[in-house]
Parts: structure tokens; C-alpha cells; sequence
């Protein structure tokens, strides 16, 4: 049990530490005389109990799996580096890739108990830096059937881009065409 209350403090102690950087959360605190991780995790646990009954499940299962992830790829562009941009790269591919999945079975899935509770443990598994979750998907998962076809998607991309090329350029000529018809005509 003190083993517990031991983490339990080191953690508080962790959260305090990371809330003290917004000075919005200090006068919060100080105004209200309730510390600060106290206040974060009555916010995290409204959160989730909004979940955990659906009330706006979907829209706040997929406002954690988008707002800091959107934020913290922002700051790897704006960052010098580049593991922290093939980090979100990955995450983002990952993303896209479950939302894809979800729009296919989303008629099923609504229907399950606690879908949108898994759904937001899963996009925090998939983000979080402790776990990294979307790297383990992608390495284990998609890379291999993306390598697979890598070749085939080139190619059809190539035969796409070269008859829209076409398609536009036919299209612009014809515009021209008729336009300089109207011209003449008007003349």
C-alpha cells in the first residue's frame, strides 16, 4: 500500500510540476484555492464520464485524438529535428488509417457498450509517448502491406496524374476555343 501512495505522490508531484508551466492554471488555482492537479484530473474525469455515457463521445473521442496531436506535430515542423516529424508522420498514418476502418464498420460499432471509451484509450495508446502505439501499428501492420504494393500504387498514381494532365489540358483548350468563339462573335 505505500508502495502505492508512494507513486501516487510522484506522480502528483510530476503533474504538478508540468501544470506550473501555464500561468493561467496558477491564478486558477490561486483564485479558487484548489491545487491545480486537483482541478486536472476533475477535468479529466468530466471528460471521461462524458464518454463513458456518450454524451458527446464521438466528438470528444476525436477531439483528444486530434488536438494534441495537432499541436505537438506542429511544434516538430517548427522544430529542427526530424524523429519527432517521422514520429507524427506515423501517427498521423495511423489516424487516417482508423478513421478509414471506422467510417466502414461505424454502423457496428456505435452499437457496442463503451465504443467511444475504447476509442479514446486507443488514440492515448496510440500517442502517448510511454507507448507509442501508432509506431508498433504501422511497423508491425501497415509498412509490410504498404511495401507490398508500393509499386502497383505508383504506377496507378503515374497513369492518374497523366490522364488528369491530359483531361485539363483538353479542358483548357476547349475553354479557349470557346471563348475566343464568343469573342469573334461579339466583334
Amino acid at each position: 500500500m505505500e508502495a502505492i501512495q508512494a507513486k501516487l505522490k510522484y506522480y502528483n508531484a510530476q503533474a504538478d510540476k508540468e501544470l506550473a508551466k501555464y500561468p493561467q492554471i496558477i491564478k486558477l488555482e490561486q483564485q479558487t484555492n484548489i491545487p491545480k492537479t486537483y482541478m486536472a484530473a476533475g477535468v479529466v474525469g468530466f471528460v471521461f464520464f462524458l464518454i463513458f455515457f456518450d454524451i458527446w463521445g464521438q466528438l470528444l473521442s476525436n477531439l483528444i485524438g486530434w488536438l494534441y496531436p495537432a499541436y505537438t506535430s506542429f511544434k516538430a515542423i517548427e522544430s529542427e529535428g526530424k524523429a519527432d516529424d517521422t514520429q507524427w508522420l506515423t501517427y498521423w498514418t495511423v489516424f487516417g488509417f482508423v478513421n478509414i476502418v471506422e467510417f466502414f464498420s461505424d454502423t457496428i460499432l456505435y452499437w457496442l457498450p463503451l465504443y467511444y471509451l475504447f476509442k479514446t484509450i486507443f488514440f492515448l495508446w496510440l500517442f502517448l509517448p510511454p507507448f507509442k502505439g501508432a509506431q508498433l501499428i504501422y511497423s508491425k501492420f501497415l509498412r509490410p502491406v504498404l511495401l507490398t504494393y508500393q509499386g502497383d500504387v505508383d504506377a496507378s498514381l503515374s497513369k492518374l496524374k497523366s490522364k488528369v494532365g491530359e483531361a485539363t489540358k483538353e479542358a483548357v483548350n476547349a475553354a479557349v476555343g470557346a471563348a475566343s468563339e464568343t469573342i469573334n462573335k461579339t466583334e
